[in-house]
């Protein structure tokens, strides 16, 4: 007997869909997964059956050959168990299509021996491709339905055994298809973080404001214990809320690496790697198919990279195609994926290797001038060119801290950053920019004129400390950004010498050695 089930697979963050076709003959017992399938796919063969024998039904004693089509598309994961069992029941007509036509639905989900169906990779793409396929819906794990459920127009059937998902084939069991539930308060013990709480730093919030305003990349520059990782942490709170499709972008990336808890995410991303990981868990890749990285997952939020040139120089390196594209592409021998990575970078390092170099902190740097551009020297030109803002972060003294004055809250910041953001968004409607970071050097012409005045200042400064075409470019972007704020039509001489001043790591170092290094 032949069966043919509808299930699907992952190519990205894309859901493709998988016709499992079920062949069960007369013969010698074997039992064939053909399709290009991985490991974990082709273990289905000793999962299924003790699924099934355990479920109470019966698993045939014959030749079975199961075809997973397209064959030249290569499969990985355990998703396609619970098709491949519901297959082999459709084939020996212990479970019949009266009740439940396998051709409307999508059936994923892995099985446990005991016949309990486990939870999967990727069921937010895979209700969404099942809509775009004019499907019914899906039949998928308990543990995946709330994210599932997220795309209308489906329905979402969850079974947490195989028996539940014979009885809905035998009609025993409604096929009530699964709501979105309404998402939790947050726990009110839950620590809430908020600029309020940030003594002094006044100069430092609003450089991160500006940065927040037009999603531009940062470096802060500071001796230890000045903040720097604290003022990070605080940047999601400034930043405008996820749209729809932004949400849904992002949650489909955590859905398909198996970070999804429930639903969709309600806040941007913040992600901050630790400087020993390697490249791959930066951009993505691994064994088989590749994953995505920490890039991908910090897609629409913060990317925070502390101790910068502690990273490894090809970790560093690899993030310069992303930065500026909005996306990473790992290729393979046999398949070649484009991840979304539009993220804001934010960095943190140390003035030199002891930390205090042209710090007014009690402490003195005894570092050399050639050691303390050796160790700036390990983050390249190229990558220094993506970061839009060069900021200093000085030790807030004890005076400061002990007056415990706080300043602007979060709150405030967020309303700025939002009028900034909708100016913007009527600057760019119908294109795909939605940022001042994002302009092409076209755009940048057309949007950040400059007077008389203005050219003199920018020439000056451009002359004198040798900066690359794109650091030019950075300058003027970061302008238009201050002027947004200013709710401003123009860049005025003002905005163009705060955008100049936020560039700290352009000034040479020589003008500055003698005085900070003891």
């Amino acid at each position: 007997m032949l069966a043919h089930v509808q299930s699907s697979t992952l190519v990205g963050i894309d859901a493709a869909l998988i016709e499992v076709e079920i062949d069960v003959s007369t013969g010698m017992q074997v039992f064939h997964i053909v399709g290009l399938p991985d490991g974990a796919v082709r273990e289905s063969r000793l999962r299924v059956p003790a699924a099934i024998t355990n479920a109470g039904a019966f698993f045939p004693m014959d030749r079975i050959t199961v075809n997973l089509a397209p064959a030249d598309l290569k499969k990985d994961g355990t998703a396609f168990d619970l098709a491949i069992a519901a297959g082999i029941l459709l084939a020996t007509n212990q479970i019949q299509s009266l009740h439940l036509d396998p051709a409307h639905w999508l059936i994923v989900g892995e099985l446990g021996l005991d016949g309990t169906v486990r939870p999967i990779r990727g069921a937010l793409s895979m209700a969404m491709l099942a809509k775009s396929l004019g499907l019914r819906g899906v039949i998928l794990p308990v543990a995946n339905a709330q994210e599932a459920a997220i795309v209308h127009g489906v329905d979402v059937l969850a079974v947490s055994t195989l028996n539940e998902l014979v009885q809905l084939f035998k009609g025993e069991r409604p096929p009530v298809s699964v709501q979105v539930e309404q998402p939790l308060d947050e726990c009110q013990d839950a620590e809430v973080i908020d600029f309020f709480d940030v003594s002094g730093q006044e100069s430092v919030k609003r450089a991160l404001e500006v940065a927040a305003a037009g999603n531009h990349n940062l470096l802060m520059l500071g001796p230890p214990g000045s903040g720097k990782s604290m003022l990070a942490k605080r940047i999601p709170t400034i930043l405008p809320p996820m749209t729809f499709d932004e949400s849904l972008e992002t949650t489909r990336i955590y859905s398909v690496t198996g970070l999804l808890q429930n639903g969709l995410l309600p806040e941007r991303p913040f992600r901050a790697p630790h400087h020993t990981i390697s490249d791959v868990g930066v951009i993505g890749g691994g064994s088989g198919l590749p994953r995505p990285g920490e890039i991908s997952l910090a897609h629409n939020g913060v990317l925070f990279l502390d101790e910068l040139p502690e990273f490894r120089k090809n970790v560093l390196e690899v993030l310069r195609q992303p930065l500026e594209n909005g996306e990473v592409t790992i290729s393979r021998s046999l398949v070649s994926l484009t991840y979304p990575a539009s993220v804001m970078l934010v960095a943190a390092m140390n003035p030199c290797k002891c930390g205090y170099f042209g710090s007014d902190h009690v402490r003195r740097c005894h570092c050399p001038v050639d050691s303390v551009r050796a160790y700036r020297a390990r983050i390249s030109g190229p990558v220094m060119d993506r970061i839009d803002l060069h900021i200093e972060v000085p030790a807030v003294p004890y005076k400061r801290l002990a007056q415990r004055k706080h300043g602007t809250s979060s709150a405030q910041m967020r309303a700025r950053v939002a009028n900034a953001r909708a100016i913007q968004a009527r600057r760019f409607e119908g294109t795909p920019i939605h940022t001042n970071s994002q302009m092409t050097p076209a755009l940048v012409q057309t949007h950040c004129a400059l007077d008389k005045e203005g050219h003199a200042m920018l020439e000056s400064v451009i002359d004198r400390f040798g900066m690359s075409a794109r650091a030019y470019d950075r300058i003027l972007k970061v302008a238009r950004t201050i002027a947004d704020l200013h709710g401003s039509e123009s860049i005025e001489a003002a905005h163009l010498a705060e955008a100049i001043q936020y560039r700290a790591l352009d000034r040479q170092l020589s003008t500055r050695g003698s005085k900070s290094v003891a």
